[in-house]
């Protein structure tokens, strides 16, 4: 099938005036707003009196507020984002090409920066405003590297010491990620650790663990609110991470308008929901008040399956049962994942506005195997040059299949995909998948009914 060449680069990027000022608060512009936090202590709405003490002042009010659509984003941080920003839209004519497809595929590449990935962009405010409020620290936990790697660059730039509780699954996996967080001065410990309390009573149940997004909030929160002048960072799931990340989206709105486009289809890979969040955003606000028919699919792991198999409930957001609680799509907060390559998508809960998204049908959700991932993800480096993240090619294996879709049909969509980042710090996973160790992993549901058996069972539950 021959494909009609036309003058749509191979990236496109806005220039330094075009960039967004402000962020995006798709909140404000659902029909139905996300359930709200629960304090747990007292089942109630939690305020952002209750939230304070785990997060900076600035970032407990962006967490609660959900009628300001657009947040300015401060001078600093702009000047910041300058550095690295805008991040390219770039056409896969040669996957396209390959593929025979008469799709128009796009991707919005976020990993032309140090940390690697999308990451950095919600790092960098998280640190700004934690210095604005002459706080003495952060901590933060991260799963794969890449939100601990952002955070440490982003707490070297504004001077402000950094704990890192690395999931210690990946922390063994990817330990050159350490590296790079040591380089920027970030203490990085193991998690579950015998630092903690939260840690050392995890230990005691399940000594062998590999570790888990959640068991690493635990101690990073603890750490957080034991601590003087101290406050926790987080890189995905919550209101404010998908605030921030939405300048993914914005610039992917303004440059596909530029270019006379507009997507058919919004692929992202979800494990917390903050790239997924971020991209979809401003395009999710044409469907919810225009009514425009664009699909939005959220690609997660089958090994840590939180919306294809969890259950919609309010769940705390972390093992140790210390945050407030959410209501997501959950496999309860005692699931632990297996200890396989999409690191940074091993967390046993959704983003709330991604949860209500696809709990009131606006979205669709798939998952894949991780063999599957990778086929897609070394297809993707041959033909497009780019190695690519492994949790980002979750997204690529499903771009591919909707190409091939419309390869059947006939139909020429327009597919926006995110590239959240590069793969160079993942050479153990390729590793094991050219080597033949890479197995799949898909939990039973007998598995599965001992994480939701964790479930807190309250009013809001029954």
């Amino acid at each position: 099938m021959s494909k009609k060449t036309n003058n749509i680069p191979y990236r496109f990027y806005l220039t330094e005036e075009q960039l967004p000022k402000a962020w995006y608060n798709l909140r404000a512009d659902m029909k139905e707003a996300p359930e709200p936090l629960l304090n747990p202590a007292t089942l109630q709405p939690a305020t952002v009196a209750d939230i304070s003490p785990v997060f900076s002042e600035e970032l407990a009010k962006q967490e609660m507020d959900d009628k300001t659509a657009y947040f300015e984003i401060p001078e600093e941080v702009r000047n910041v984002y300058k550095i690295y920003r805008p991040s390219p839209l770039c056409r896969a004519y040669n996957l396209e090409k390959a593929l025979d497809t008469p799709a128009k595929i796009y991707f919005k590449f976020e990993g032309n920066n140090t940390s690697g990935s999308h990451k950095l962009n919600s790092a960098v405010p998280q640190a700004y405003y934690a210095k604005q409020q002459g706080l003495k620290g952060l901590t933060t936990e991260t799963g794969a590297g890449q939100w601990g790697t952002a955070l440490s660059g982003a707490c070297a730039m504004f001077n402000l010491p950094l704990t890192v509780y690395m999931v210690k699954g990946s922390y063994y996996q990817k330990p050159y990620r350490k590296d790079v967080m040591h380089t920027y001065g970030a203490e990085v410990i193991p998690s579950p650790s015998d630092t903690t309390e939260a840690g050392r009573r995890i230990l005691t149940e399940i000594p062998e663990t590999s570790g888990s997004l959640g068991c690493a909030i635990s101690e990073a929160v603890e750490k957080a609110v034991t601590s003087e002048g101290c406050r926790y960072a987080l890189g995905s799931v919550m209101n404010q991470v998908l605030l921030h990340q939405s300048i993914i989206g914005l610039e992917s709105y303004t440059a596909m308008e530029l270019l006379g486009e507009y997507p058919d289809i919004v692929i992202g890979c979800a494990g917390g929901g903050s790239n997924l969040g971020g991209l979809i955003a401003p395009f999710m606000r044409d469907k919810i008040k225009e009514n425009k028919n664009t699909r939005f699919i959220a690609v997660e792991p089958a090994s840590c399956p939180s919306l294809t198999r969890g259950r919609y409930l309010y769940d705390f957001c972390d093992t140790g049962k210390i945050t407030p609680m959410a209501r997501m799509y959950t496999l309860g907060c005692g699931f632990i994942p297996s200890a396989d390559h999409a690191g940074g998508l091993r967390y046993h809960g959704m983003s709330p506005v991604i949860s209500k998204l696809y709990h009131d049908g606006y979205m669709e959700a798939v998952s894949y195997k991780q063999t599957a991932v990778f086929d897609a993800a070394t297809y993707f480096a041959k033909v497009e040059n780019i190695l690519p993240a492994p949790e980002s090619s979750h997204a690529i294996r499903a771009a591919i299949d909707e190409a091939l879709k419309c390869k059947e049909s006939g139909e020429e969509k327009t597919i926006l995909f995110g590239l959240t980042g590069t793969g160079y710090f993942d050479m153990t996973a390729y590793s094991s998948y050219y080597d033949g160790t890479m197995k799949d992993y898909i939990p039973s549901d007998e598995e599965l009914e001992k994480g939701f058996a964790g479930i807190p069972d309250i009013p809001q539950n029954r």
